[in-house]
């Protein structure tokens, strides 16, 4: 295909063919995602399929929500994709990765607990490496309302990596197991289980496009009124132009609260991960509570990706506590073997990352929603920004501030 570039081929895609021209395996087959110019993208994809007839390719799906359809491709076979009528776009099928009993308090959670504000009524989606059946999520009466898997297409809720079910911890864990002593933000909110990274913690953006559109769908079925993702990639090209991150605007506009981890990828200016760049999203970034419940001595952590994001986006749009996070442990999954001193007796582990800090703003956007269910989503986002703790540190590292739910309980500060 030589370097010249092919359109309708963004530039992340034509700088990997580029890159991987050059490798022995070159004619490995390569994920992409085809966006369509008509809604009818069914239609549309069906007709491409009957053009690339002949040429080397493994269908993965339809992604309805962006008018897409994604596969792996030979290099032949995208060059043929890229000559064909009604394709508008081509992206690269890029991998994401998956990036509490102080943190509670910290932020407000036991305030709004107190006045009996705990997500009930809500559910919480989690897009992530699965949930497994934590007594924090099953007992006394199970809160994990559904489960759905694009990885191995089980039925039953489970986690394999581990991560998936810290951040449901972080966001809506009751303490049953710890006598409520580590408990989540939104102790009573349901949950929804989405596998979309595997067991390494890693996912395709086709794959949570996927989990994406299926919340979408499923919103009213299981009363979905806030999505979670704590994982991301490098930002390299504008929002508009990364699949993932137009999706998340899909599901803003179908009434679903979406918080984004930033990223952790700090110090440095300009490191907000995809799809942490998206407008309508609340991108989360990390600050170090000290183990304190005053939030003046909070810092932020040196690892929390900074802005401004992508093409000059303002974000983040607040942080949370997000270091020596205390939340749910998975027994025999991979982070329970690979962060070994982190374990706090059989069903806690204490982690640090964005990861954890956005599912606290999931956690503080379902109080919100329990307490005013008639929130749009940016409402929800601007209240939850209007509200926060302020911090002595420049906007592009805290945002609007410190994330605080106190005032869900009646309070102003």
């Amino acid at each position: 295909m030589g370097n010249k570039n092919i359109r309708p081929m963004t530039r992340t895609l034509q700088q990997a063919l580029n890159r991987t021209s050059r490798k022995p395996d070159s004619k490995a087959l390569i994920p992409v995602i085809v966006q369509f110019q008509s809604p009818d993208h069914r239609k549309q994809a069906a007709d491409l399929k009957k053009r690339i007839a002949g040429h080397a390719y493994r269908e993965k799906g339809h992604l309805w929500v962006i008018r897409g359809w994604s596969a792996h491709v030979s290099r032949a076979c995208l060059k043929r994709i890229c000559a064909c009528k009604g394709v508008s776009k081509v992206y690269m099928d890029r991998r994401n990765k998956a990036l509490l009993n102080i943190a509670t308090p910290s932020v407000g959670g036991t305030a709004a607990r107190k006045k009996g504000i705990t997500g009930k009524g809500v559910t919480i989606a989690i897009l992530d490496t699965g949930i497994a059946a934590h007594p924090d999520l099953t007992k006394p009466g199970n809160r994990i309302a559904g489960f759905k898997d694009f990885i191995h297409g089980r039925s039953k809720p489970y986690d394999d990596n581990g991560h998936g079910t810290h951040v449901a911890g972080d966001a809506a864990g009751n303490g049953y197991a710890s006598k409520g002593k580590y408990r989540g933000i939104a102790p009573q909110a349901k949950l929804v289980g989405v596998k979309v990274l595997d067991q390494n913690g890693s996912g395709f953006d086709s794959t949570i496009i996927r989990g994406i559109q299926w919340c979408i769908t499923n919103r009213k079925r299981y009363g979905i009124r806030v999505l979670n993702l704590s994982l991301g990639k490098p930002a390299t090209e504008r929002w508009t132009r990364d699949p993932l991150c137009r999706a998340i605007d899909k599901a803003v506009k179908a009434g679903i609260v979406v918080t984004v981890a930033a990223g952790n990828e700090g110090p440095g200016p300009r490191t907000i991960s995809s799809p942490g760049i998206t407008p309508s999203a609340i991108t989360v970034g990390a600050v170090n509570d000290r183990r304190t419940i005053r939030q003046s001595d909070d810092r932020m952590a040196g690892f929390s990706s900074r802005g401004p994001a992508y093409g000059g986006i303002k974000k983040p749009d607040l942080v949370a506590p997000g270091v020596g996070i205390v939340s749910l442990r998975v027994p025999g999954s991979l982070f329970d073997r690979t962060v070994p001193r982190g374990k706090l007796g059989k069903y806690y582990i204490r982690l640090s990352g964005t990861s954890f800090s956005s599912p606290l703003t999931a956690g503080a956007a379902a109080l919100l929603l329990q307490k005013q269910p008639g929130l749009r989503p940016s409402q929800v986002k601007q209240r939850l920004k209007a509200k926060t703790f302020p911090l002595p540190f420049g906007q592009y590292a805290r945002g609007s501030g410190e994330l605080n739910v106190r005032f869900a309980a009646g309070k102003k500060r």
